[in-house]
């Protein structure tokens, strides 16, 4: 079970939701141990749960079994030197991670756009990146996190290769299936994800 991949440092937690299955691919694997949760939580001695937790602002980042679900599932379309757009950024744990994905050796010159409604958090985003050792990929524009719409997306940094949504949405805004790259794919939780190409445009 999910929550009982809990553990006492970041690495037995993510190897421990490898053990259960939880993902199979060690590149998401490795781009999970190289993000340390306990910089992009508030509750530090809960870092290492397997379970949501509050970050203040009536905002939550997910639980970590989630974020692996997600960046498995988009996997695909994560590749170096890609374009991904984060929306409900929060934190800016999935946007360090994504960023590991498009640009592994800090050298291939993949982007990642974080967009997240609530400024307060976007600047403890910021600080969070830099304290995780990514400061110089926000200086250099390859990690750029916005105050905004989620849904209008950011169509100035397009087309993305992946769009990755934080939270349930009862519909698939325009905008951001606008915004998607072919090939590319679009992440929704509880919606069918987009995926460019396929035979009708959408894949389950």
């Amino acid at each position: 079970m999910a929550w009982g991949c809990s553990g006492k440092t970041n690495v037995e937690l993510i190897n421990n939701m490898l053990g259960a299955g939880l993902f199979k691919s060690e590149r998401v694997g490795e781009a999970l141990r190289r993000v340390d949760r306990i910089n992009y939580v508030r509750n530090k001695h809960e870092a290492y749960f397997d379970s949501p937790q509050s970050i203040g602002h009536a905002a939550t980042i997910s639980a970590p079994h989630m974020h692996a679900h997600a960046a498995e599932h988009l996997l695909p379309h994560l590749k170096p030197g890609g374009k991904v757009l984060d929306i409900g950024s929060g934190s800016g744990y999935t946007c360090a991670v994504f960023h590991h994905l498009v640009n592994p050796t800090g050298t291939e010159g993949g982007k990642v756009v974080g967009i997240e409604h609530i400024s307060e958090l976007v600047d403890w985003s910021i600080e969070n990146l830099k304290r995780d050792g990514l400061g110089s990929f926000i200086e250099n524009g390859l990690i750029k996190m916005i105050c905004g719409d989620g849904r209008l997306g950011y169509a100035s940094g397009g087309p993305y290769n992946v769009i990755h949504v934080g939270a349930a949405a009862p519909t698939m805004p325009q905008p951001l299936i606008d915004q998607l790259a072919k090939p590319g794919r679009m992440f929704i939780p509880g919606q069918r994800p987009v995926t460019y190409p396929s035979s009708s445009g959408v894949s389950s």
